[in-house]
């Protein structure tokens, strides 16, 4: 059920379970170009913004939301999973008609993929930005200190503390059932164009995790664009500029 709410323009997708995904909506014509940002962060960064901006400029439907535990969305952050976060997106691209086109950010990208596995009919082309499918488990368990996987492996949770993420617990529930998600094992057959952002100076999500990706990927055209420099966010000007080309080109397939 979705609940128009007197916020700046935020409404909510209230959840079987009651739980509400706080999203933004731009009208327009053509495919509604779906954002979906990456882990811990929300609808209203650079990247999120800049495609609000050119939907509104060049007349693109266009739709913006918060996961699971995330911004204006509510949720209990323990019980966040990328299950969770799987069956959320799907829910939003359910809850409007026509084709889409998703854009998906770090773990949005991950989100996107799965959504597209879920929905393909719907899906009128994909753009990723420093995809980070399979990230639980190739990066972020890999990449955690040794006391920390002691204390999810024994506790089944440890807190950690990054710069810009902040804070946050991590949950041995998280990391088992996202294999349940994992991609890179085999063939991703995806019929719809993929077009992939992806920054060579990316300390979080390598250049690498793209290739792999791009190895995987079987059904349609891919293209990957290896942006020298680009750091993990890929949120300059010239970044931005060709997120909204990208997306643009998508919108005339």
């Amino acid at each position: 059920m979705i609940e128009a709410m007197n916020d700046d323009a935020v409404r909510h997708l209230t959840r079987p379970d009651g739980e509400a995904l706080a999203f933004k909506q731009v009208e327009g014509d053509g495919a509604t170009v779906v954002w979906i940002g990456g882990f811990r962060s929300d609808m209203e960064g650079t990247k999120a913004l800049a495609l609000d901006a050119a939907a509104r400029a060049q007349g693109w439907r266009f739709l913006r939301y918060d996961h699971f535990a995330h911004g204006r969305s509510s949720g209990d952050w323990r019980a966040a999973t990328i299950g969770r976060w799987r069956e959320d997106a799907i829910a939003v691209i359910d809850s409007i008609e026509g084709p889409v086109i998703p854009v998906g950010s770090s773990m949005g990208g991950w989100l996107a993929l799965l959504l597209t596995l879920a929905r393909p009919e719907r899906i009128q082309g994909l753009v990723l930005i420093n995809p980070a499918q399979d990230f639980t488990e190739r990066l972020m368990w890999p990449g955690l200190a040794d006391h920390e996987r002691q204390a999810i492996l024994r506790d089944g949770e440890t807190t950690v503390a990054e710069p810009g993420l902040g804070s946050y617990v991590l949950t041995r529930r998280m990391f088992e059932e996202a294999r349940d998600w994992l991609l890179l094992d085999g063939a991703v057959g995806i019929a719809a164009p993929v077009h992939i952002l992806q920054g060579r100076a990316d300390d979080v999500v390598p250049w690498r995790h793209a290739m792999a990706l791009v190895d995987r990927l079987q059904g349609g055209d891919v293209r990957l664009d290896l942006v020298e420099g680009g750091d993990h966010r890929l949120s300059t000007a010239a970044d931005l500029a060709r997120l909204v080309e990208a997306v643009a080109v998508m919108q005339a397939h």
